[in-house]
């Protein structure tokens, strides 16, 4: 297994762990920026449940190749309709926050073939 691959993918997956947690303790300014977005509160939790099997899904990955490639790919999407629900709701600033966790889930994708 490459090293770069390996290290990009639990990165990956600790970073959507992370955005997982953040969801399941409702930080305020996760509500706030959800509200800006016209996205319901009660979301959160399913949202949350998405991050943190994708980020499950790259770990076990690593024993099961073509999981991981399945969730670096579900989360890539999973970040690039974040970025497209930004730019939609025009909160432009807030596009920063979701870019380390786009590019880690393409990065761990992209890197699987390598």
């Amino acid at each position: 297994m490459h090293t770069v691959y390996l290290v990009c993918t639990v990165v990956a997956a600790v970073f959507a762990a992370a955005a997982a947690l953040v969801d399941v303790v409702r930080a305020e300014w996760v509500r706030t920026n959800m509200k800006q977005y016209g996205i319901p509160e009660w979301t959160l939790y399913p949202l949350a449940a998405i991050k943190a099997v994708g980020a499950l899904g790259l770990l076990v990955g690593l024993a099961i190749p073509p999981l991981a490639l399945a969730a670096a790919l579900g989360l890539t999407i999973y970040f690039l309709l974040a970025v497209a629900t930004i730019l939609r709701a025009r909160c432009y600033s807030d596009l920063a926050y979701p870019m380390p966790y786009l590019l880690t889930a393409a990065a761990s994708a992209a890197l699987f073939a390598v």
